[in-house]
């Protein structure tokens, strides 16, 4: 007997799988390719049309032709005043609005619902997600309504017999970051409604009963269970805010002066109030990077452990 034990069966040898042809992978890929031609045409090829303007001298009016001019761009925005004003507000605006704002109100808001009765749930739910579904420039007019002089919130505050102030002209980068909190707690409200419904309620009675308070419970219990969900929430809406536009044209175009001029306001007045096409370009460009650097700072915190 050669090659083989007594008593045992030979293993048939391993089949090599056949090579695919070419044609049959093209016919599997083939329903995609209108997905894949739209996606070139109407957004990677913007957006290198965009990267190519950024390294050019282009304008909207008075030129005849562009020309590359290199990193001419880049060097000017880190050298003009208004751009590191508006790297500054848009920092300002993003940690007061998103971080702080949307962040910790939308994640209280979601905890003090868990333990209201369902009237209170419904009534308040409905009101926070009546100002996220809003547009972004109605809900920029009834805020500049609520902040303006002789609006609702110096209505109220004569009414109470406190001093009033034009809230626009004075504390205006705040005045839109309120309204920034005001119009997207929601979304980290119903993010965070989520995650606390996912923790197990037996984790939580196991903690009350060994004493643990409740900010004790909170800390070592229910934000180290819901850390995947800061992390997304945290980095969803750093990157809507720094986006924000509408809602800061609608209250105060980024004045008075440059006061609540952030990047996206300063980018528009460049490219187009100003008719610099290739410098306004090349600020979106560096308001990318801001983004991205963000982007990576949350998703390494959501792989880092607790």
């Amino acid at each position: 007997m050669t090659g083989t034990v007594a008593g045992t069966r030979t293993a048939a040898p391993a089949r090599t799988p056949r090579p695919v042809p070419v044609r049959t992978r093209l016919l599997r890929w083939s329903p995609l390719l209108p997905a894949t031609v739209l996606l070139l045409l109407f957004l990677a090829g913007p957006i290198a049309y965009c990267v190519y303007l950024a390294f050019t001298d282009t304008q909207l009016t008075g030129q005849e032709s562009a020309s590359f001019v290199g990193l001419a761009n880049f060097r000017q925005a880190f050298g003009d005043p208004g751009f590191r004003n508006a790297v500054v507000l848009t920092l300002v605006f993003t940690v007061v609005s998103s971080i702080l704002g949307q962040n910790t109100l939308g994640l209280a808001l979601a905890g003090l619902l868990r333990r209201a009765s369902r009237p209170v749930r419904v009534l308040t739910g409905a009101v926070v997600i009546t100002a996220w579904v809003l547009p972004e420039i109605v809900a920029g007019f009834l805020l500049y309504t609520f902040f303006e002089r002789r609006g609702t919130l110096n209505a109220v505050l004569s009414w109470l017999h406190l001093p009033t102030q034009n809230w626009l002209f004075t504390l205006p980068i705040l005045a839109v970051s309120f309204a920034n909190v005001w119009r997207g707690t929601a979304f980290s409200m119903l993010i965070y409604s989520a995650a606390l419904s996912e923790i197990p309620p037996e984790v939580t009675e196991s903690a009350e009963v060994d004493g643990a308070g409740g900010l004790r419970r909170l800390w070592h219990i229910t934000l180290p269970m819901i850390r995947r969900s800061i992390g997304t929430n945290l980095m969803l809406n750093t990157l809507q805010t720094l986006s924000v536009f509408g809602l800061i044209w609608a209250m105060t175009r980024g004045g008075p002066g440059n006061r609540s001029q952030t990047l996206p306001v300063f980018m528009y007045d460049q490219a187009f109030l100003k008719s610099l096409i290739g410098y306004g370009t090349a600020v979106a460009l560096l308001l990318l990077l801001v983004g991205a650097v963000f982007a990576a700072g949350w998703l390494r915190l959501m792989r880092e452990e607790v």
